[in-house]
């Protein structure tokens, strides 16, 4: 446990979509002209510049009630692999910082293809997900059956591409899980555009923000 840090209290996903306004979950799933990828990579983007940094990222993390060594080393892998990918040319900040506009480059090898090389969501791909590794509950995964999603994806070589799979099928079933230890096929798909990411954490705050917060705290106590 961190010391001198209040408590976090992770709210389920059923509970969480309950207290997220209409109006925001309208925003997040039809943004004119967005792919589901870009509506993904957009939660992170705190300040909305399109741009996100490494602090966004790891205040992101915070905010989904992820600790400080975990959001760190996500914040660092995460900006390390995808800021060189997404990067413009004429780009004169951080080479930690990604680009948006460009996160379809940021693609990964060894996945499910429920992105296609334009980051749309590709609703075939995903069913097929579960069609092929629901087997102990219909529309649901196990820990067990995200492993066996994760060996049957996997291209000879591509170490990086596992990695990558395994981080995020890992991270969404650590936020996604309900009492069971089961994700279920409605909770999956909302990730794809964020969305279980803007219920968990309708209204996360900046890295100085919530320290400034978390102080506050600790001198009312």
């Amino acid at each position: 446990m961190e010391v001198g840090r209040a408590p976090r209290r992770r709210v389920s996903p059923a509970a969480a979509a309950a207290a997220v306004p209409s109006l925001l979950l309208f925003a997040v799933l039809f943004g004119a002209g967005a792919t589901a990828l870009y509506k993904h990579a957009s939660f992170f983007d705190r300040d909305g510049d399109g741009v996100v940094s490494f602090s966004e990222t790891y205040g992101a993390f915070r905010a989904l009630g992820f600790g400080f060594g975990l959001s760190s080393v996500s914040a660092a892998l995460i900006n390390g692999a995808l800021g060189s990918k997404c990067r413009p040319q004429n780009a004169t900040s951080s080479k930690l910082d990604i680009y948006i506009e460009d996160i379809q480059k940021g693609k990964h090898g060894s996945d499910s293809g429920s992105y296609d090389a334009e980051g749309r969501f590709v609703p075939d791909k995903f069913e097929e997900i579960f069609a092929k590794h629901a087997k102990t509950v219909p529309d649901a995964l196990t820990s067990d059956e995200i492993d066996q999603l994760l060996q049957a994806n996997r291209e000879p070589g591509d170490y990086s591409g596992w990695a990558g799979a395994e981080a995020e099928w890992k991270t969404l079933y650590s936020l996604g899980k309900d009492k069971d230890g089961l994700l279920r096929k409605d909770v999956a798909r909302s990730v794809y555009d964020g969305t279980l990411f803007h219920m968990l954490a309708p209204n996360w705050k900046s890295p100085d923000e919530e320290e400034e917060q978390e102080l506050s705290v600790i001198r009312e106590s």
